[in-house]
């Protein structure tokens, strides 16, 4: 079972969408296969950027299978609104070749009912044995996997091999405390934007699920490696990594709202992605000021970058 991808920066991938409003694959592949080229170690697909709940089964699924057989390493969503559908995500996951599955909580039916929680996780760790797979925990889904349940999936499913906190701070140390820091075959991954720094230098993450990486994927992958140059001791790449993440932090917090997609989608149409214009409900878009607002803080970041990145040092070491 390869691990390696959790070593590294997995983007997660938004659909773009054709005229028609129908995904655009030939767009969703050259994407994924820019992110590999850039350096990422995989990417995920479908997740909340990815649009989960605008799309059907058979429009996600085509999308895996079409990333897979472009030869790019895809971790996959299980997100749905049944256990049912969630599992015929992973087994499909698994058919093609996938190299990861996301395990998403179920929702809106009895959530926050724990043992039902667990039932659709075995489900779904049941469906694709050989597929290395990651809790994701998140605020959003409404329901937080604490340590004795992670713990009694483990025992049951040898292929759960981490764990994707989103949530807070505090959310991500109760993570290493008491699930990743148990076992070293057990990982954690940051899974939002603005604690890359915290995540990797205070919980001993081993990587990053990013979502401004898509359209910052050098800025990210800088940050990720001076960070665990930092988790390491050194205090020049501690400096640097608080540095780069305080500017990059009005961008990576479009993660953390409700409108991400839309945001991060935009900041792609500047840097030239046509593709990325539409969304899939024509009335999702954002709107005047925030465009303004967000054109502003793309151009004040890429500026600050331009001249930041030049300093001799642990930076030119990374970008070496």
């Amino acid at each position: 079972m390869n691990k390696e991808i959790f070593h590294g920066v997995i983007p997660a991938l938004m659909t773009p969408c054709k005229a028609d409003r129908t995904p655009d694959y030939d767009a969703l592949v050259s994407k994924g296969q820019q992110m590999i080229e850039a350096g990422m170690s995989a990417v995920v697909y479908c997740g909340s950027m990815g649009d989960w709940p605008l799309l059907t089964d058979e429009e996600r699924m085509e999308g895996v299978e079409r990333l897979v057989k472009a030869g790019i390493p895809v971790m996959v969503g299980t997100g749905a609104i049944n256990t049912k559908s969630a599992v015929a995500h992973a087994a499909h996951a698994e058919k093609v070749g996938a190299a990861g599955l996301m395990v998403i909580p179920r929702v809106l039916s009895r959530g926050s009912v724990i043992a039902a929680q667990k039932d659709h996780f075995k489900a779904i760790l049941n469906a694709a044995p050989s597929i290395p797979a990651i809790i994701y925990n998140s605020p959003v889904y409404g329901f937080e996997t604490r340590a004795d349940v992670f713990f009694a999936l483990r025992e049951e499913h040898k292929n759960l091999i981490g764990f994707k906190e989103f949530g807070t701070k505090e959310a991500m140390r109760y993570a290493a405390e008491n699930i990743t820091s148990k076992e070293e075959e057990v990982l954690l991954m940051v899974g939002v934007d603005t604690r890359v720094y915290h995540g990797i230098v205070n919980c001993g993450a081993t990587g990053a699920i990013t979502g401004i990486g898509t359209a910052l994927p050098k800025e990210v992958l800088l940050l990720t490696k001076l960070s665990k140059m930092a988790a390491s001791g050194n205090p020049e790449a501690r400096l640097r990594a608080q540095e780069l993440e305080e500017a990059m932090s009005v961008l990576a917090s479009f993660d953390e709202g409700p409108e991400l997609v839309l945001f991060f989608k935009y900041l792609l149409v500047l840097r030239g992605e046509k593709e990325y214009a539409l969304h899939f409900n024509e009335t999702d878009k954002l709107n005047e000021e925030q465009r303004i607002y967000c054109e502003k803080q793309f151009k004040l970041f890429n500026t600050w970058f331009a001249q930041w990145v030049q300093q001799e040092g642990v930076i030119s070491e990374c970008l070496a």
